[in-house]
């Protein structure tokens, strides 16, 4: 249940975040969904791939830097209120969101958000007995393709 996220260290500079981009779609990768967050002088460049092995090692080919994190994907009512839900119940349990940010596709009238919990299992467990349905990596890789 937990997916394989790439974590790419970037310089904050013109041009540096077009570079591991085109290595993948040169390679052939699907960039699934993505975030950037950044600082002063660098930033991390958070993706799922469908392979994240086969990207790990396009991007490292590219001279990247890039780390491979286990995050969480959700899906949660989307309507007012829905986000907020799901936070309370994770908040509760004491489990702390290192992150967070939404998958570019839905799935039927739900969002799919993305998280990045300090305990995945326990949160995956949590969420699982709130009623939350936690997707599999599987479920993202078919409906991006829809």
């Amino acid at each position: 249940m937990k997916i394989h996220q790439l974590s790419v260290f970037l310089e904050n500079k013109p041009g540096r975040l077009g570079e591991p981009c085109q290595a993948l779609a040169d390679a052939g990768v699907t960039i699934l969904t993505l975030s950037l967050a950044e600082t002063n002088q660098f930033g991390i460049l958070r993706l799922i791939v469908p392979d994240s092995e086969k990207g790990k090692a396009v991007l490292e080919q590219a001279g990247c830097v890039v780390n491979v994190t286990e995050v969480v994907a959700t899906s949660v009512a989307n309507r007012p209120g829905g986000l907020a839900d799901i936070l309370q119940v994770i908040e509760d349990a004491g489990i702390n969101v290192e992150y967070m940010y939404a998958f570019s596709v839905r799935r039927q009238d739900r969002a799919v958000l993305v998280f990045r919990f300090d305990d995945p299992d326990a949160a995956i467990a949590l969420l699982q007995a709130k009623g939350f349905h936690v997707v599999e990596p599987v479920q993202l890789l078919d409906q991006a393709t829809e």
